[in-house]
């Protein structure tokens, strides 16, 4: 329960965290507003060190810049995804993989279920599905390259998690750190080579700050609830992050929650209920 709790709490801070940034993209450069989420995040995950403790093992430093550079890399699929479109097609094939692909890690390291759990993965799954996809799904066929960005995407998201999942246990939060420290080294390089193309805007310094605290906190919960629970379970419901984003749509800018959604939503519930039997 406390690991199922961890998660749910995980996808809520990713989702709200999404949403910041998103609402920061709108009004400079995509790397800039990561310009200040980055440092912001990894100034969080510092403060951490004295109270949770970090170890710099070889194995943590290994893991921790493995899940750096698949951070990376998602950020970079993910925008150049969405950027292609048509993102209510695409959005829900990116966080499907990113959800099965640690299941099917967890799987073959010899995690079990429970019936109720075997009944509320799959629904949870449908769930990532539904909740990520707008309106219209179906009317706009995406490209051979996107499906395939998308899936990468997916799957550097799901390795960013796997990776964080396996570094010690004992590390505390020395895996973030590192993976953080990776990841904005990336991010500062990548802005260096395209500085030309960045724009002049400046970015929504409090949105893009309070992305980057939130995307900490979001890291962290889910280290802790992996370290306290199933893989599997704890995955696909740190999936579930596009609802978050979804609810604060509505409240904040009044946008639609379609009904595919709203489905979506409570089969979430049903599913998160059936998890916590397991």
């Amino acid at each position: 329960m406390i690991a199922l709790l961890l998660a749910l709490g995980s996808s809520l801070a990713y989702g709200c965290a999404d949403f910041l940034g998103g609402l920061g993209a709108r009004k400079a450069h995509v790397l800039r507003t990561v310009m200040v989420a980055a440092p912001a995040s990894l100034a969080v995950e510092l403060l951490l060190w004295p109270v949770l403790g970090a170890s710099f093992s070889a194995a943590t430093l290994g893991w921790g810049a493995a899940s750096g550079v698949a951070s990376a890399t998602a950020f970079a699929l993910l925008y150049k995804t969405l950027a292609i479109g048509p993102m209510n097609v695409l959005s829900p094939v990116t966080a499907l993989v990113s959800a099965a692909l640690p299941v099917a890690v967890g799987l073959l390291q010899g995690e079990h279920l429970a019936l109720a759990g075997l009944i509320g993965l799959p629904l949870a799954l449908v769930a990532v599905v539904l909740v990520s996809a707008g309106h219209g799904a179906g009317s706009a066929r995406p490209s051979r390259t996107a499906l395939l960005l998308a899936f990468g995407a997916g799957a550097a998201i799901a390795l960013q998690l796997v990776f964080l999942h396996q570094a010690p246990a004992d590390s505390g939060v020395g895996p973030l750190i590192v993976g953080r420290a990776v990841s904005s080294a990336v991010t500062l390089i990548a802005a260096g080579i395209m500085y030309r193309r960045l724009g002049a805007e400046k970015p929504a310094y409090a949105m893009s700050a309070g992305a980057g605290v939130l995307d900490s906190v979001a890291n962290l919960l889910f280290l802790l609830a992996s370290r306290s629970g199933d893989l599997t379970v704890v995955a696909v419901i740190t999936a579930l992050y596009p609802a978050g984003t979804v609810l604060l749509a509505r409240g904040v800018l009044a946008e639609r929650i379609h009904r595919s959604q709203l489905v979506g939503l409570g089969t979430a519930a049903v599913a998160v209920s059936l998890l916590a039997l397991t």
